[in-house]
Order: structure tokens, then sequence, then C-alpha cells
């Protein structure tokens, strides 16, 4: 279900559970999760197109969809974003006033286990800002030692 302003096709494409489960079922999906009531995905087909014409992508997950990519393509930059700090991500995801308490406290659980997992990614980026961010990804995008590993979308 869409939250107050995002729409179907831009920030995600919304399907029904029943059409969500059969495409974990047909194996469609490149990695996927349930959180909070809901379930998310990243959809092969539209990957392997774009790394097929050497077109990178680049995928907003959480730690568990990073390790199913891991085990896919083994050749992925997974890239760690990390808070500022802990009161940072808590001012964030409280400031956001988009969801109800009760799913702030499970997101911010999941936030806490997941910061454990750092040391399995490729490289960590402090999220300072959405702009410092967004330059250091477009950066690693376009370096070229990445783009010949992430083009290699056999793995899918």
């Amino acid at each position: 279900m869409p939250r107050p302003g995002e729409t179907d096709g831009v920030e995600y494409r919304f399907v029904t559970d029943l059409e969500f489960d059969a495409m974990v079922a047909g194996d469609q999906l490149l990695e996927w999760a349930q959180f909070a009531g809901h379930k998310y995905g990243t959809p092969r087909g539209p990957l392997q197109q774009r790394l097929r014409e050497g077109v990178p992508a680049l995928l907003e997950i959480d730690v568990a969809g990073a390790r199913q990519v891991r085990s896919a393509l083994p050749g992925a930059l997974l890239v760690f974003l990390e808070p500022p700090s802990w009161a940072e991500l808590v001012r964030r995801l409280t400031g956001r006033r988009t969801e109800p308490p009760e799913v702030i406290s499970a997101r911010l659980a999941a936030a806490s286990a997941e910061l454990q997992a750092g040391a399995e990614f490729d490289i960590t980026l402090t999220n300072t800002s959405v702009q410092d961010v967004c330059t250091q990804l477009v950066a690693l995008l376009t370096a070229p030692s990445h783009l010949n590993a992430l083009g290699d979308g056999k793995a899918l």
C-alpha cells in the first residue's frame, strides 16, 4: 500500500500479496523480504535488462536483501549506508511522520541489528547529507572497475 506521496511505478511498483507470492514462487525476484507487514522485492527481469545494456543499477535494500544479492551476484559492489549517529537516525525516522510509532520502533530495532552487519559490505558511506552520499554513490556507479563486475548479469 503506498504511503502518502508515493506513486505506483515511481517509488515502487505496488502489487497484491498474491502477485508478490507468485513472483517469489516463480523465482522472479533477485531479493525479497517482509517487514512491518509489507513485502518488498527486486524483480530480476528489469535488473537483468539494465545490466545487459551496460547500465549500472542501484538497489536500496536492507541487509537481508544485500545478502541475497551477494549470493546471486558475487561481483556486485555492496555499499552500506550508515547514519552519522544513532540519535540522528532516530530523529530522521520520527521526523518523517509517515509511519505509526510501532513501525518506527520496529525500524529502529532492525537498524540496530543491521548496523552490526556493516563489515559484510565492500564499502561503508556515512549518510551525513543526501547530496554528499548521492555524489559518492554516483562516483561508485560510474567507476569503470565496478561497471565490469556489475555488468556481468549472467549470475542472475
